[in-house]
């Protein structure tokens, strides 16, 4: 029983942090700022955009 409990709480966790990042992000790109910005800024290509790991400091 104290299994299937963390499980199941394990997965409402899960489903809650989907529907507020899903309500953030929709939020944001209808509100009047977030069109702004994204009119101001053309998207860029996936394989142009600069990683973290692009500047790693062990990198020789």
């Amino acid at each position: 029983m104290g299994f299937a409990a963390i499980i199941m709480y394990l997965i409402s966790l899960f489903i809650l942090y989907k529907v507020i990042e899903t309500a953030v992000k929709n939020g944001i790109n209808k509100s009047n700022i977030g069109r702004h910005f994204r009119a101001d800024r053309p998207e860029e290509p996936e394989d142009t955009k600069k990683s973290f790991f692009d500047n790693d400091v062990d990198k020789d």
